[in-house]
């Protein structure tokens, strides 16, 4: 995996520099494809793969599902028939159990292959106010949510159908693709009042060429071979995008290697000293001092301090929150703190091999999420040597990783435990440390990690009745930084918005996983799935997309 930079491709920042010239406004559009385009490879892959690991798949399945993938789809009716193979596996599934499935499955697989490079595409999008519209031949379940994530006002996919909350096995309406999806972009520009000359569209897909051409900004996004011959032929801009996901090269499991060989030595060292001082502490700083400065040089990641290097020391003690991308964090933080603090894990963490007992020598909290009352005594230590003996806490307000780069919202945790001991609040904004290491992966790969660490926040004034407007005041700290970088290209990272947008999906018709062989097909889900909803509207969003007959 290769880090895109804060300042990205020649391609990329062409393609940001577009965005802003055209114009502010919901009536411009911006229609993304899902597979290929957003993320790299296919949602339906991880799918497909759970269901091998659960023995739920068959060998005549798996065998027809195989030779569609080396044919290709070339037609509607050969994309029809692989979406009725595709969906036959569903029958009788719960919706609830196939939403939870695609969640899961985004969280711990999908979101993994993110093109960042899209991401921040549709970022700058966003910014200028722009309509976002994830259209795809694959079913609301790998869609959705990636199009929440996104911020994505409106979702056009494959409707599959419910009867009673469980999946027939069959679509719920046509799908979306090759022509059908540029005809569901036509209408619902038609339905929204959306400017189609002013509009941009992604794809990667050869079967997309009509889709791309509905509008009057096209881009190819690692397109195939004959989507680039095309591209070419009618001078459409091709943004090529860095490989994510998949298996890591020798070079990045050689630096990964190195990198954890790095901290061993630092603890041999380390132990050595702090026997020889009998200090427990010059064990821990050097142990995560040197080996964090060591183990990164070797991993090659760089960290750089972008705004507010003097922050690090000026307000100690105090409670240092960080948004929280990658198990990469803590040690971006032992490099940039040296020592002197302790910190908040859960539990799982105590067992990691090493670095849970580095973590438990310096004092870190083990809490268990699920149980707030063991949550707390937990963090009482902590909060004793950050009222008594100066020792800084560190804490992501998140409470977890988040999938994509987007900001997650803030618990409010931290912030109480600085009102107890009367201690300021200092941000640490860091920036690519997922791109260096994603939430689940296991090796590093090269890149510059940056951070901007912000004044000190003064809680001295806060109190339990105002605590909300205090948490949200830090979080729009965060969000403004990452949406205007410092020393950055003008591009708006992750954290634009305070809160994600839910689109709908279009029906209550549950879709089964479609997997798109070579051509990538997509299909619509009808005009019901236009609409914004928010996470607490998404009863009445399935009932009325129910109501108008199609799926999601």
């Amino acid at each position: 995996m290769a880090a895109v930079g804060s300042a990205g491709t020649p391609e990329l920042r062409r393609a940001l520099r577009a965005i802003r010239r055209a114009g502010r406004g919901p009536q411009v559009a911006a229609f993304f494809d899902y597979d290929g385009t957003v993320i790299g490879g296919y949602s339906a892959s991880a799918f497909y793969e759970h269901r091998i690991r659960h023995r739920e798949i068959g060998p005549i399945e798996l065998a027809r599902t195989l030779l569609a993938r080396r044919r290709g789809i070339h037609s509607d009716q050969e994309f029809g028939a692989f979406l009725e193979l595709s969906l036959a596996a569903w029958a009788g599934r719960e919706e609830q159990e196939l939403e939870a499935l695609g969640e899961a499955l985004f969280k711990h697989a999908i979101a993994s292959r993110l093109h960042l490079e899209v991401w921040r595409l549709a970022q700058e999008h966003q910014g200028m106010g722009h309509t976002l519209v994830l259209a795809s031949s694959a079913t609301r379940f790998q869609v959705e949510p990636m199009a929440r994530e996104l911020g994505a006002d409106h979702v056009l996919c494959t409707p599959v159908e419910v009867l009673d909350g469980v999946a027939t096995g069959r679509a719920g309406g046509e799908p979306l693709w090759g022509q059908a999806k540029a005809r569901a972009v036509r209408e619902l520009a038609a339905e929204r009042g959306l400017d189609l000359e002013r509009a941009f569209a992604y794809s990667n897909g050869t079967e997309d060429i009509e889709f791309l051409a509905a509008v009057g900004k096209p881009t190819a996004v690692q397109p195939e071979g004959p989507l680039n011959a095309e591209a070419k032929r009618r001078g459409w801009p091709v943004l090529e995008c860095a490989s994510r996901g998949g298996r890591p090269g020798l070079r990045d499991l050689a630096r990964t290697g190195a990198f954890y060989g790095a901290f061993a030595g630092a603890a041999l060292t380390g132990a050595g000293a702090g026997l020889l001082n009998r200090s427990r502490s010059t064990m821990v700083e050097i142990t995560g001092g040197v080996g964090a400065d060591v183990g990164l040089s070797l991993a090659g990641i760089r960290v750089e301090v972008v705004r507010g290097s003097e922050n690090l020391w000026s307000a100690r003690p105090c409670v240092f929150v960080f948004n929280h991308q990658s198990k990469l964090d803590p040690i971006v933080l032992m490099k940039l703190l040296r020592g002197g603090f302790t910190g908040v894990a859960k539990a799982e963490a105590k067992k990691v091999p090493g670095f849970g007992q580095l973590f438990q020598l310096a004092g870190v909290a083990f809490v268990e999420r699920s149980d707030s009352r063991q949550a707390r005594r937990a963090l009482e230590p902590a909060v004793a040597k950050l009222r008594d003996e100066g020792i800084s806490l560190v804490i992501a307000p998140e409470g977890t990783r988040s999938a994509t780069p987007r900001l997650g919202p803030f618990k409010k945790g931290p912030f109480h435990i600085a009102i107890q001991a009367q201690v300021p609040v200092v941000p640490i904004v860091l920036r690519n440390v997922g791109e260096v290491m994603w939430r689940g992966a296991q090796v590093l790969s090269p890149g510059t990690v940056e951070v901007a660490v912000l004044p000190a926040v003064d809680t001295s004034g806060w109190g339990a009745e105002t605590i909300d407007d205090h948490v949200a005041e830090v979080r729009g700290m965060f969000s403004s930084t990452l949406s205007a970088w410092p020393g950055g290209d003008g591009s708006r990272p992750p954290g634009k918005r305070a809160a994600p947008r839910r689109p709908v999906a279009s029906s209550k018709a549950a879709s089964a996983p479609t997997a798109k062989p070579r051509a990538k097909g997509k299909q619509r889900s009808p005009r019901a799935g236009s609409a914004r909803s928010s996470p607490s509207q998404a009863g009445g969003r399935r009932q009325a997309a129910q109501r108008a007959g199609g799926g999601s």
